[in-house]
């Protein structure tokens, strides 16, 4: 019976290991790419535009 147990713990890993790379290699949903880079353009314009705190940090040091 302990035989048993041994090895029921490297099949139980290789059943893991299955569902794992179905899993992986199944296709990606989402975004394709030139949405993903417009939104990433969008983000970054975002990022570079004055934010309204440091405008009035600037004001109240001028």
């Amino acid at each position: 019976m302990a035989a048993l147990a041994w090895l029921l713990i490297p099949f139980a890993a290789a059943v893991g290991a299955a569902v794992w790379a179905v899993w992986a290699s199944r296709k990606p949903s989402g975004f394709g790419d030139a949405e993903g880079v417009a939104g990433y353009e969008a983000f970054r314009a975002a990022m570079e535009r004055p934010h309204h705190h440091e405008r009035s940090r600037e004001e109240s040091a001028a």
